[in-house]
């Protein structure tokens, strides 16, 4: 609680960029990397400050400075409101000399800045935001939506379940972009995997706290499965409110966007036996427990998750680019930079080897994970077990399947 207390008390400073005071220094025309995250709403945990030491760890990690690269990084609050955030992203493009936007959380706010970064030009490497029409309808040849979306946590988690007999549904859903693409998606899944959706319920977003009323709904509908089409921190008042009613007795919860952070925020006692997917996990291998180690240093109350995890593999990339092309080419064409990313397989501690689609999808295993009971956790930050993977061409939506209406068929 004291940590948060602290971050909602610096939201009005962090709605105003604000740069790190040390950075990655050469010779020559700086980069600009703006960060625009939520750092003090119910994302907050899940992207925020922790996605902007994992994008600073890219720096160090690849050498910047002693490869010729001088690079700064800012950030702001978007507050998850899409006008704020189409006004700070006008901002650092047209008065700030912004090359890049990284991160943006909540798909409505990404919508929106997508537009902005494609009229200008610029780089836009989307982390944090589900909504699959970034690489569908609204997609753009200057984005790179790196780490997850609305299609692939639905095809791992609701696959997952319906294999295991769990065939009818009842829907939760945050009622906005995100929640209504994870519910679009999750409900493609379902049915043809032969299951029915036979409920869903709809709420205000983010102004609703208390889910008592949608989850007895949830729980008088008889289904085995209750999906939560939200995120962050209404994921975890959403698990916590069901476990007080006694739901998870009788329907098996899937928590299409749950990542670690939460979890552990929820208590295993809590959270114990909800399914959920993520293309990150700090404790999969030795590369990802290597890059943690880098990381809990610098944030040891918060370990990196999916989302922040993803700020550190888009940003690791785009460096790749960068000194591939020159720094003076990559800021003058933000198109052309993001075409270099394409052609450049990505590899990095957290995600291990990939691609970048041609509509700008980043393609990577994701795996379906189980939080564990507490008996089955050797500490406090031992939280998740896997269950099953679905290797990267598999995991997301087939490219002649999107309608990116840049993509020639």
């Amino acid at each position: 609680m004291r940590r948060r207390t602290l971050l909602t008390a610096a939201a009005a400073s962090l709605a105003v960029p604000v740069a790190f005071p040390t950075r990655a220094r050469a010779a020559g025309p700086t980069l600009r990397i703006g960060l625009l995250s939520d750092m003090s709403g119910p994302y907050r945990d899940d992207t925020g400050m922790t996605g902007v030491i994992c994008a600073r760890q890219a720096l160090a990690d690849f050498g910047a400075a002693a490869r010729g690269i001088d690079i700064e990084i800012i950030f702001a609050d978007h507050q998850n409101k899409p006008d704020v955030g189409s006004a700070v992203a006008r901002r650092w493009l047209d008065r700030e000399d912004v090359d890049v936007v990284l991160d943006v959380p909540t798909s409505s706010v990404a919508l929106a800045v997508n537009t902005i970064v494609r009229e200008k030009n610029k780089v836009y490497l989307n982390s944090g935001a589900g909504t699959a029409d970034l690489t569908g309808p609204q997609c753009s040849p200057n984005l790179v939506h790196w780490t997850y979306d609305t299609v692939g946590q639905s095809k791992s988690t609701a696959g997952g379940l319906l294999k295991t007999g769990a065939d009818t549904w009842f829907l939760l859903v945050a009622d906005y972009v995100f929640g209504q693409n994870l519910e679009r998606d999750t409900t493609a899944v379902v049915k043809a995997g032969g299951g029915k959706i036979i409920g869903r319920a709809a709420y205000p977003f983010p102004d609703t706290s208390d889910f008592s009323s949608l989850l007895l709904q949830a729980q008088a509908s008889g289904a085995k499965v209750l999906a939560l089409c939200n995120a962050g921190g209404d994921t975890l008042n959403c698990i916590k409110q069901a476990r007080e009613f006694g739901l998870l007795d009788t329907m098996k919860i899937a928590a299409l966007q749950f990542q670690s952070n939460s979890v552990h925020g929820a208590g295993l006692d809590v959270a114990q036996g909800i399914l959920t997917s993520s293309g990150y996990y700090w404790d999969f291998n030795d590369r990802t427990r290597a890059f943690n180690d880098r990381i809990r240093e610098k944030s040891p109350n918060l370990w990196p998750d999916m989302t922040q995890a993803g700020c550190y593999g888009a940003t690791l990339h785009y460096l790749k680019a960068v000194a591939d092309m020159g720094v003076a080419a990559a800021k003058a064409d933000g198109r052309a930079v993001v075409e270099r990313m394409k052609r450049i397989p990505t590899d990095d501690d957290v995600f291990g080897p990939g691609r970048i689609r041609e509509d700008g999808r980043h393609l990577h295993d994701i795996h379906l994970f189980q939080v564990k009971k507490p008996s089955e956790s050797k500490g406090e930050w031992d939280v998740m077990k896997l269950i099953s993977t679905t290797p990267a061409d598999q995991a997301f939506r087939p490219l002649n399947e999107g309608g990116c209406p840049f993509i020639k068929a």
